[in-house]
């Protein structure tokens, strides 16, 4: 696996901490030259100069070309890791559309506009990689936030099309569907995640462990929690019991709220 990062030009964006952060080093570890990216440009900086890369700070839709100069005209890898998560409880978070507007703008159209900077040369010279930080909510349904399950269906069904529309030409696309991992944004969503996520969550280390794992098998979905590969096809498989057992934990949530 390190021959096949060796020299290769990395991005992983909303990489200052988290999943982000546990990426760029393992990619930098294998040898890859790697860009960061972060909104927050001092924690873009502060793993850049941990790892050796660049730091490229700034909204993760409009990096690419910035990116791309600072590894030398050739982006190999594009980690499409920046993500954010609101909800709340009840109908009125429904009419958040501020909320809705970002979350649409970070979790799907950020990769969209990406992707459509990176394809020309990726098809062009018949190769490239394509890595979409999704969660497990992008397979299931996370109780208590609606524009974070919802654009996180979208960011997959994203990555599923690009995956099926251009690996016949080089392209490798892989989905990375974890539930709780140990960040920021875990420890952000408050009680429910406590109930859902918390007793499962494992550290963004393993999540990278895992994502490396997938390139090696050339996986396009990437479980780091195995079991929610069974979830997912009970959901396919039994919607409506899927859906009564999801119910009872919204139930259990609303009684401790």
């Amino acid at each position: 696996m390190v021959g096949a990062v060796q020299d290769a030009g990395v991005v992983v964006t909303g990489a200052g901490g988290g999943i982000g952060a546990a990426l760029a080093r393992r990619f930098a570890a294998g040898g890859a030259r790697v860009v960061v990216n972060d909104l927050d440009a001092d924690r873009a900086k502060a793993v850049a100069d941990e790892i050796g890369g660049t730091a490229v700070p700034g909204d993760a839709s409009a990096i690419v070309a910035d990116a791309r100069d600072a590894l030398d005209g050739t982006i190999d890898v594009y980690c499409a890791n920046a993500g954010v998560a609101f909800g709340g409880p009840d109908v009125a978070d429904l009419g958040d559309e501020g909320a809705w507007a970002t979350s649409w703008d970070v979790n799907v159209m950020a990769h969209v506009r990406a992707a459509h900077e990176l394809l020309p040369d990726w098809l062009e010279r018949g190769s490239g990689r394509f890595v979409s930080t999704v969660s497990a909510a992008g397979l299931l349904t996370m109780i208590g936030a609606a524009p974070y399950s919802v654009t996180k269906h979208g960011a997959y069904a994203f990555a599923e099309w690009l995956s099926l529309t251009y690996r016949h030409r080089g392209l490798k696309v892989h989905a990375i569907c974890p539930q709780g991992v140990r960040t920021d944004m875990l420890a952000a969503t408050g009680s429910a995640g406590d109930l859902v996520l918390q007793p499962t969550a494992i550290t963004p280390e393993e999540v990278a462990d895992a994502l490396f794992e997938g390139i090696e098998e050339d996986r396009f979905l990437i479980l780091p929690h195995p079991e929610v590969g069974a979830y997912y096809r009970a959901r396919a498989a039994e919607p409506d019991r899927w859906l009564t057992g999801m119910n009872h934990l919204q139930q259990k949530w609303e009684a401790g709220q």
